[in-house]
């Protein structure tokens, strides 16, 4: 029997159910279906307000910590002091205290705008905020080529929401030889892979130890928050950019697409995926 993800988080739907018509040729049938929600979720820092995204309204304190890190907000997680969650009837407010320090940097970033749900960068004030410089990666991680299809095929049982809905993206974070470990889903890719980092975070691991599977493209914003936190592998089930590849490549990141149906497409850094058997020219 499926297990059902919750419907409620301070009272907020992350789905809805609806009676629709389904049409197969010249046959249709009544039947009740769930859609995935989205919500304006605004982030206020120290009482503040930074930017609205849309989101799944699901493990919000996950996403303000993934979000202010990799958004250059903060440099390490212990900066973010306390994260409160307020459901208001409009939308949810996430309330973040951070250090004074970085709260009074925070002005000059000048991102008071709508980060909407398939935008990595929107609400950029200038090129500088949205192409920002990463450090290189480092790590000596290795992945069986084998490990990443087996947790591809992992992934499908893990997605909750989206076998419910079929609307949400998922971002993985697996442990060669210890399979999946952490899933997040939400209705944005960007999202999805912030609130992973801040389950990690949150959690203690160190998100350099594993790679990371996103069920979408690989765009560039989904590059830099990876390699941000040091996650030395990225592979997604569909095509990176040509700035997703050449972002990659600068930061040593091995960035892998199309992998799916026991098959993947290596872009960069092929070094860190390894084959057991010896390859055959197609």
């Amino acid at each position: 029997m499926q297990t059902l993800p919750s419907n409620l988080e301070l009272g907020w739907p992350s789905y809805q159910q609806s009676t629709v018509e389904r049409w197969k040729g010249n046959s249709y049938s009544r039947q009740l279906d769930y859609i995935a929600e989205e919500a304006p979720v605004s982030l206020i820092y120290n009482g503040m307000p930074h930017v609205v995204m849309l989101a799944t309204p699901k493990d919000l304190e996950d996403f303000a910590l993934g979000f202010s890190i990799t958004e250059g907000i903060v440099q390490r997680a212990d900066e973010v002091l306390s994260t409160r969650v307020y459901q208001r009837s409009n939308g949810i407010e996430v309330r973040i205290k951070i250090t004074e320090q970085r709260f009074g940097c925070l002005a000059d970033k000048g991102r008071n705008l709508t980060g909407r749900t398939g935008c990595g960068l929107c609400g950029s004030n200038n090129l500088d905020q949205a192409i920002r410089p990463t450090n290189p990666v480092n790590g000596r991680l290795a992945v069986p080529a084998t490990e990443l299809c087996s947790a591809l095929d992992q992934l499908r049982e893990r997605q909750t929401l989206n076998q419910l809905t079929g609307a949400v993206h998922a971002a993985a974070w697996v442990v060669p030889g210890q399979g999946i470990q952490y899933v997040r889903e939400d209705v944005g890719r960007h999202n999805a892979l912030d609130k992973l980092i801040g389950l990690l975070l949150r959690s203690g691991r160190n998100p350099a130890d594993g790679f990371l599977i996103m069920t979408s493209r690989a765009s560039y914003e989904l590059v830099q928050k990876a390699a941000t936190v040091g996650i030395t592998l990225l592979a997604a089930i569909s095509a990176p950019t040509g700035l997703a590849i050449r972002l990659a490549e600068d930061t040593g990141l091995t960035l892998v697409g199309f992998a799916r149906d026991d098959q993947h497409v290596v872009y960069t850094h092929s070094e860190r995926l390894t084959h057991t058997t010896y390859p055959t020219l197609l």
